[in-house]
C-alpha cells in the first residue's frame, strides 16, 4: 500500500505541475515495482486518471480559473476516439513493442524540452 500511496501521489504531482502523471509515472513504477505488464499497468493508470483529472481540472479552474471548459470538452471529443484506436491498436502489438514505443516517446519529448 505504501507503494501504491507513493504512484499515486507522484502522479498527482505531476497532473497538477505539468499536466501529466499517469503515463509518466503510474505506468512505469506499477511495471518496476508491481512486476504488471504494460496493458495491465496502462488500463489500471487509465482508470486512475479519471479521479486525477477530475480533481485536477477542478482545482485549476476552481481555485486559480486556468480551465477553458469549452476548449476542454472539445478536446475530449477527439481524445475518446484517440483512446479507443490506441487501446485497440495496443492489443494487437506485443508488449515489448508498447513499451519501446512509450520510451521513444519519453525519450524525444525529454529531447524536444532540453533544445527547446
Amino acid at each position: 500500500m505504501l507503494k501504491l500511496a507513493a504512484i499515486g501521489t507522484l502522479a498527482g504531482v505531476f497532473s497538477g505541475v505539468f499536466g501529466v502523471g499517469g503515463g509518466t509515472v503510474i505506468v512505469p513504477l506499477l511495471i518496476f515495482w508491481f512486476g504488471y505488464g504494460e496493458r495491465l499497468a496502462t488500463g489500471t493508470s487509465l482508470a486512475a486518471i479519471v479521479a486525477i483529472g477530475l480533481l485536477g481540472a477542478l482545482a485549476q479552474g476552481g481555485f486559480y480559473g486556468n480551465v477553458h471548459v469549452l476548449t476542454g470538452l472539445w478536446l475530449s471529443i477527439p481524445a475518446v476516439i484517440g483512446v479507443l484506436a490506441g487501446t485497440a491498436i495496443q492489443q494487437r502489438i506485443s508488449q515489448r513493442a508498447v513499451s519501446l514505443l512509450f520510451a521513444a516517446l519519453l525519450v524525444a519529448v525529454a529531447i524536444e524540452l532540453i533544445v527547446r
